[in-house]
């Protein structure tokens, strides 16, 4: 008797736990012994391997798909309730759109909790031994919802201590026409992306993992579907970290000096206004207060029309740049051009527009620009110093001063971090020569184009020059604004938006780094306007002192 009445409320209590906990059991295929030693054998030897539990490629780099992860279904509706009932947060950068959860490390939902269990405690375990990687216990996941136009672009997960990155998939019936598909690129010799060589299309209760390298680039391409959200759970395994091999750095973009051209052609391409002597000083006051500046209607309108036509007839041979965890947009091949654009082309490297911008910045972009290096850095300095960080487009966070530590800011796109990147070598020897130069090229930008910050993103004191064409019915919703932001921050500086026949000017310093805003499909809306019309062009040029 004395050892049984002990035993009952013991047993009666495990019952009540058991009423409350929720049990999570994944794909008994996959914990079969003979499969296990099958998957393990195929990742030592870096072999594929095809099972209807379990598929597992290394093209372009080791990854595996499981259907059917989860054994039961209601437990699966279960837990896409509680994430969905979840607070999202909208996450927003050069890199992605889309909506996250807060970290799912520590709620309480049973079907969350029980997610998480059988992630990195069972499932962890079976990785560990399939892939002899000793796995932390480290928990790391979330939940990530993906709507219209929302997207991950091009990056490659790497991340102190990450091994394994996983996405668990809760999304209703899906095709490739939606979008959302997981992206696998692969690489060039010196371990950059080079294209999508696989698109993995999510489905329902599907775990797909793959190993976290230096090659493992990846995205989520962009949704397309404006009534179905792309619903996953997604995280990483933590492990000893892998070494990396030497960063890349990229050939060094050329800059050369001004073009020996005389005023003259001032005079045949810009609009009057701008050479007025006495409204370049208002101009340039202006821009010392705000470091840029829009000009409009900056070309004649003759002039424009006949860049705009020489643009729209397609003769133009464009190449598309990369690589796609830098940039995506094409690019014009000078020799190509028709003669209108290569004049135009001309007037940007011009002796003439340098002075020119001298007059509208204060910057010493020619030797006749007076030098006010003293005065300026002195009344200046203060306002650098109290300046206050603006988020509102078309605002500036400090002075023009060259040398003065001001912010970046702007009208116009100057197009990509991936222009400031490369140079940073060559910038200690043009400084030393202290000859302005500057570089630049003819861009066109579609759906689909970007440009990324990215971790060798090198910046300096600069000046950037945008002017835009075929921006007709263009939306900010569209992407394809350029936003300065402010190094290690998201929050933007100043947002850029393409504008028609307007020249931005924009000044930034070492602390300034811009991105262009992948452009998504809401941009075809631009065609019901106007059938021609499949995105716009920029003249993209940067001015050095």
């Amino acid at each position: 008797m004395d050892g049984k009445r002990p035993a009952e409320p013991s047993l009666g209590l495990t019952g009540k736990k058991r009423k409350k906990e929720v049990m999570a059991e994944f794909s008994d295929a996959v914990t079969e012994e003979i499969l296990k030693k099958q998957v393990a054998e195929a990742w030592s030897r870096r072999t594929p391997f095809r099972h209807e539990a379990i598929v597992m490629d290394m093209d372009p780099f080791l990854h595996c798909v499981i259907p059917n992860f989860i054994q039961s279904q209601n437990f699966l509706e279960e837990l896409q309730k509680e994430l969905l009932n979840l607070d999202f947060h909208e996450k927003y950068n050069d890199l992605y759109k889309f909506q996250q959860s807060d970290d799912l490390k520590k709620r309480k939902e049973p079907h969350i909790c029980a997610l998480r269990k059988i992630l990195f405690e069972d499932f962890r375990a079976w990785l560990s031994d399939i892939s002899k990687i000793d796995l932390e216990s480290t928990i790391d996941m979330s939940c990530a919802k993906y709507e219209f136009s929302d997207a991950l672009l091009c990056h490659d997960d790497e991340l102190e201590g990450r091994r394994i990155a996983f996405i668990l998939y809760l999304v209703p019936s899906w095709d490739r026409s939606l979008g959302g598909t997981l992206d696998l690129y692969s690489v060039d010799e010196h371990f950059q992306p080079k294209q999508i060589v696989k698109s993995l299309i999510p489905s329902w209760n599907t775990l797909v993992f793959f190993e976290v390298s230096p090659v493992s680039f990846h995205q989520v391409s962009e949704v397309l579907s404006e009534e179905k959200s792309r619903l996953s759970i997604s995280g990483w395994f933590h492990g000893p970290s892998l070494t990396r091999p030497p960063n890349y750095f990229e050939p060094l973009i050329p800059r050369s000096p001004h073009i020996p051209q005389d005023h003259e052609i001032l005079y045949d391409w810009i609009n009057p206004t701008y050479l007025d002597m006495d409204y370049q000083i208002q101009i340039q006051e202006e821009f010392e207060e705000r470091s840029e500046i829009l000009l409009k209607e900056f070309l004649k309108p003759e002039k424009f029309a006949e860049v705009c036509e020489a643009l729209e007839k397609g003769d133009v041979k464009w190449s598309s740049q990369g690589p796609p965890n830098k940039r995506f947009y094409e690019k014009a091949e000078e020799s190509t051009l028709p003669d209108t654009l290569k004049d135009c082309m001309a007037l940007f490297r011009s002796e003439a527009l340098f002075l020119l911008l001298s007059n509208f910045t204060g910057l010493k972009l020619h030797f006749l620009a007076p030098s006010e290096e003293d005065e300026v850095e002195d009344t200046k300095e203060g306002e650098a110093a109290s300046a206050p960080d603006s988020t509102e487009e078309g605002t500036s966070c400090s002075s023009c001063e060259p040398k003065s530590n001001q912010e970046a800011t702007g009208n116009n796109s100057q197009q990509s971090s991936e222009q400031t990147d490369p140079e940073s070598a060559e910038n200690e020897a043009q400084k030393e020569s202290s000859v302005p130069t500057c570089q630049g090229e003819l861009r066109q930008w579609k759906t689909g184009h970007y440009t990324l910050i990215h971790d060798n993103s090198k910046t300096e004191f600069a000046l950037d020059l945008l002017l835009y064409c075929g921006c007709e019915g263009w939306e900010p919703e569209y992407g394809g604004f350029t936003s300065y932001i402010a190094k290690g921050e998201d929050e933007e500086l100043l947002t850029v938006n393409p504008e028609n026949n307007s020249l931005a000017l924009v000044y930034r310093d070492r602390e300034t780094l811009k991105f262009v805003k992948h452009i998504n499909h809401r941009s075809l809306e631009q065609k019901k306007t106007f059938p021609n019309r499949t995105g716009f062009w920029a003249f993209s040029f940067v001015y050095y002192e």
